[in-house]
């Protein structure tokens, strides 16, 4: 764990650095505010100790900087001069806690653990809240735009619906925007990547098994049709599913009921099924590896995702947009792009679309300078 110390005076600097190290934190320390804001925007602290009364930059403006600059670091303010009004106002800027001089270990300590233990629900509620919520659909394009209306007539009713586009291009995010506006936004929401579950799989995944009706099934299992009942059930690259399957759910769709594995007896189900595929179904429909009847089950509303190559006017927002998300995730400050390195960015061709986008952003936040520049666009990101 890594804590940075901003004070003037150099023996309470040293002191509480020395204390600090013996019970194991590895510590930095600033002899100002200008210092410790360069520090905080150089370096990731878990908590940051701030004195007060420095000299040029008094720790409430280095409290205000460090929140200028997207520190989200926890900051304890120190003072030899507190009072009930200085501790309330740091407190309401933003600091993390308050504490006097002299400093007493046992309560650096247990504001140390509280700090971090604050951090690390705030670290944790955001990966719920992606997971949960996904990512947005970032852009003001007129192909983002239709889709969004789209979106807005479709989700309140229960008609399935079909995504078609390319891999990367963000189907996923629609079929969650579809849930999130529906009637059964409450309800559950359930994803089933059909490419990556094996072919032998696939029919107890989706309708779940019974005890013994195979080796491996040593107890019952609730398929995600039924976890999803209520709810969306969201069948990505349903264009890589077998036959059987197809068959299977061709029957769920028809008479909103299913069977499990290993099982004759009829479970009813209330899903809304949405799809989406990057094959092109009607020749899969040709070929004979894609059931017709199917397809126009899914497909009472049909949504393109647009590739980015398609819609690049979006490009300055995503990449300002990913390079916050990235940012906030690991806990780094906000970096930004010049408008020499977003303008490039938006003239090259992304056939990995929006995945590929944000990987280069990321790419360029790791290796680039602050902001990132035109040159470090030519020397990292392919041609």
């Amino acid at each position: 764990m890594k804590i940075l110390v901003i004070d003037d005076e150099r023996a309470i600097r040293n002191s509480l650095k020395e204390i600090l190290m013996d019970e194991g934190y590895d510590v930095d320390t600033a002899e100002d505010g200008a210092a410790g804001c360069a520090q905080a925007g150089k370096e990731r602290y878990d908590v940051i100790f701030c004195d007060i009364k420095m000299p040029n930059m008094e720790g409430t403006q280095v409290l205000r900087q460090l929140q200028e600059d997207g520190v989200e670091t926890p900051v304890v303010m120190i003072s030899g001069h507190g009072d009930i009004d200085t501790a309330v106002s740091c407190m309401r800027d933003g600091a993390f806690d308050f504490i006097q001089k002299p400093l007493d270990l046992n309560r650096i300590l247990i504001t140390i653990k509280n700090a971090t233990d604050k951090a690390n629900l705030v670290k944790e509620n955001k990966i719920l809240k992606k997971k949960v919520y996904g990512q947005q659909m970032i852009g003001e394009s007129e192909p983002i735009r239709h889709i969004r209306e789209m979106i807005a007539k479709v989700a309140p009713t229960d008609a399935r619906v079909l995504i078609t586009g390319a891999n990367g291009s963000g189907k996923e995010l629609v079929a969650r925007s579809l849930h999130q506006q529906s009637d059964r936004s409450a309800m559950p929401y359930i994803e089933v990547n059909c490419a990556a579950i094996p072919s032998e799989l696939i029919e107890s995944e989706l309708f779940g098994h019974e005890k013994g009706s195979f080796t491996s099934a040593i107890k019952q299992h609730k398929g995600k049709f039924e976890q999803a009942d209520g709810g969306t059930l969201f069948l990505d690259e349903i264009g890589d599913m077998s036959l059987a399957a197809q068959a299977k759910v061709l029957r769920v769709l028809q008479e909103k009921k299913l069977s499990r594995v290993g099982s004759d007896k009829d479970i009813e189900v209330n899903v809304r099924v949405v799809a989406a595929t990057n094959k092109d179904l009607k020749a899969e429909i040709a070929k004979g590896t894609f059931r017709e009847d199917l397809y126009h089950r899914l497909s009472v509303i049909l949504i393109r995702v647009p590739t980015l190559d398609e819609r690049k006017d979006d490009i300055p927002l995503l990449v300002d947009y990913f390079a916050e998300q990235i940012c906030a995730e690991s806990g780094k400050p906000q970096r930004a792009f010049s408008p020499e390195a977003v303008a490039l960015l938006a003239e090259k061709s992304w056939p990995g679309n929006i995945r590929e986008l944000r990987n280069v952003v990321e790419r360029l936040l790791i290796l680039g300078g602050n902001p990132v520049s035109e040159q470090d666009v030519k020397d990292y990101v392919n041609a």
